[in-house]
């Protein structure tokens, strides 16, 4: 039996992501439904998390479902809901300047997180604001040095998309860690609040648990950094050629969900 189908074997949940493994853009890989089929052909479960923080959860839900996923609001997490529940169990009432498009920042309101605009807040949380403007770089900046929690929804440095990649939370972050000299807390893949959240929502253990998606820092460093597995797909970001630089090991590489699927 190969070491791919053995571990794979021990996988009740599959937590994937979105951008490079189960689309791009608006493109759903041909292998993707199959894929899902089969996941519940052999009595496991899937979630999505995606890092995308540029919308709200039911975005991704409407979109999924629009694709012919079939799912349920508990199947789709982001790294905004990390944040969300981070900000209200670490920091509940406090005063948020969430750097974020319009469609965030109503998914934080809605969800009890108390913004602001032009009064210093508690917290600062950087998130891929694809409305990003020079003044809300500098109210971030600005708030930051005078003293606000620097949070950041995730790592991410690049955002896959048609043509090439473009900037993403990371990017931005490193601007106001420049200008402030201060580094965010991030949430999201591959930081421990993820797996924390994805187990308290479904149920699962760690040991039962596989985070699969493109990128070998977030994707699979959020398997195999929290006790979970972490496979890499080489349908987006990361190439064959670029395991061997990485200090972070994937437990198993698959060109493919298609491929995954046909270990199942």
């Amino acid at each position: 039996m190969s070491n791919k189908k053995q571990i794979l074997e021990k996988i009740k949940l599959f937590v994937l992501d979105l951008d490079g493994t189960f689309y791009l853009s608006d493109e759903l890989f041909e292998w993707s439904l199959p894929f899902l089929a089969r996941v519940r052909e052999t009595g496991r479960r899937f979630i999505f998390f995606t890092n995308n923080s540029s919308r709200k959860n039911s975005f991704y839900l409407e979109k999924l479902n629009r694709l012919g996923c079939r799912i349920e609001q508990s199947q789709v997490m982001t790294s905004g809901d990390v944040t969300i529940g981070y900000l209200n169990k670490y920091y509940p009432g406090k005063s948020v300047y969430l750097m974020g498009t319009e469609s965030l920042r109503e998914d934080f309101a809605e969800r009890g997180i108390l913004l602001t605009e032009d009064v210093q807040p508690d917290v600062v949380v950087a998130a891929f604001d694809t409305e990003l403007t020079y003044h809300k770089l500098e109210r971030a900046c600005t708030f930051i040095r005078n003293g606000a929690v620097f949070l950041a929804t995730h790592t991410d440095v690049n955002c896959p998309a048609k043509g090439g990649s473009i900037p993403d939370c990371g990017s931005f972050c490193a601007a106001i860690e420049l200008s402030t000299g201060r580094k965010p807390k991030y949430l999201g893949k591959p930081n421990p609040e993820t797996m924390e959240m994805v187990c308290s929502v479904t149920g699962f253990s760690a040991g039962d648990i596989a985070f699969v998606g493109d990128r070998i820092y977030t994707d699979v460093a959020a398997g195999v950094n929290n006790g979970a597995y972490g496979i890499l797909v080489l349908s987006g970001e990361t190439k064959a050629e670029d395991i061997a630089g990485s200090a972070i090991k994937p437990d198993a590489v698959f060109e493919d969900l298609g491929e995954i699927a046909g270990y199942l």
